[in-house]
């Protein structure tokens, strides 16, 4: 099958049309779209709300913590002149 013969049967499918679609199909696409963006929106909540929890908890903990600061030294230096 040579480029012509190929384009003409792409032509001739094409112009035979798609074929005929349930009549609820349409509705439920739409019904189905809904729901998936409610579903992202959700998570998409649900993550920028444990973002903000776990910023808060790390704020809070080095505040307490504060790991910046110079530990105390354990031991105690050498004692002369006594």
């Amino acid at each position: 099958m040579n480029r012509g013969e190929r384009e003409a049967a792409v032509r001739r499918i094409m112009e035979r049309g798609g074929a005929p679609l349930p009549p609820g199909l349409y509705g439920e696409a739409v019904r189905r779209g809904d729901r998936l963006l409610r579903q992202r929106q959700l998570v998409r909540r649900v993550l920028w709300l444990l973002a903000f929890a776990a910023a808060v908890t790390f704020a809070v903990w080095a505040a307490e913590a504060q790991p910046w600061a110079e530990p105390p030294s354990q031991t105690t230096p050498p004692l002369t002149g006594w």
